[in-house]
């Protein structure tokens, strides 16, 4: 006999899957020797710079998690109806226009959100500060926050995401899905040949590093999709991928690439 699953809970349950299947890939890489060339830091900067271990950022990212499926699971038993009948699917192109919409969505919300938290020294301190523990980014560490951070950041960018955009809870599955997909890109830590998401999106892994070093604090906060805010208000830094002296690759400032070159 078989089990009939809604669409909301594939909605809520899917991206957490997809979130550890797919930084799961990156981890299996990560033992590749030929894939460390395409590092953007070496393996030995991860246990010096970042001050959190693996296992620590398992289990936040599992505790944000939680929080993301009660609030999911609440939004869409509050807006649901009881008739158990999936809402209608639109044509391709309103699925298509309600993508756009909810990225544009999620990602004005979390420009403003994650850039008041480093101008709110209390907020950075107590807060935001723990993402960015992770000087080294990693896969699997895309979601590690602080709770409160994550309840405010994801969870709600993505309840108003689903909500303005008007999407289905059907198209939801797909949207947060390839939201999930591409923040696991943007932490993989990785700049690997061919990968589509980099040919498509001028936010991707190295755009988002530059965040994550000292130098780029006040700089790129846009995530996950676009770079529109950070170049209309300002915090827009690009950036050069260098060969790294002992192999790899490194993301730097155009400006200190420049700089260097002069020298």
């Amino acid at each position: 006999m078989a089990i009939a699953v809604s669409d909301e809970l594939l909605g809520t349950f899917v991206p957490i899957a997809v979130y550890w299947l797919y930084s799961g890939l990156y981890v299996a890489l990560d033992g590749v020797e030929r894939v460390h060339s395409y590092r953007l830091h070496p393996k030995a900067e991860e246990a010096t710079k970042n001050v959190v271990s693996r296992a620590a950022v398992v289990r936040g990212v599992l505790v944000q998690q939680a929080f993301q499926v009660v609030v999911a699971l609440t939004l869409f038993a509050v807006i649901g109806d009881d008739s158990g009948i999936a809402q209608k699917q639109p044509s391709a192109v309103v699925i298509v226009l309600q993508f756009f919409i909810g990225m544009f969505v999620m990602d004005t919300w979390q420009y403003f959100m994650h850039r008041y938290m480093h101008i709110n020294k209390f907020l950075y301190k107590h807060i935001h500060s723990k993402h960015h523990t992770l000087v080294v980014p990693y896969s699997f560490g895309a979601l590690y926050n602080h709770p409160l951070e994550g309840l405010i950041l994801d969870t709600i960018g993505g309840a108003l995401s689903f909500l303005l955009s008007g999407m289905t809870p059907r198209t939801s599955i797909f949207f947060f899905s390839f939201a999930t997909i591409k923040t696991v890109d943007d932490h993989c830590g990785l700049w690997l040949p061919g990968n589509i998401l980099h040919a498509l999106f001028n936010n991707n892994s190295a755009y988002h590093d530059i965040h994550h070093q000292l130098y780029g604090n006040k700089y790129n906060f846009s995530q996950p999709f676009f770079v529109l805010w950070d170049k209309i208000l300002g915090t827009y830094m690009p950036y050069s991928l260098e060969q790294r002296k002992g192999g790899g690759l490194e993301s730097r400032p155009v400006k200190l690439v420049e700089q260097t070159k002069t020298d």
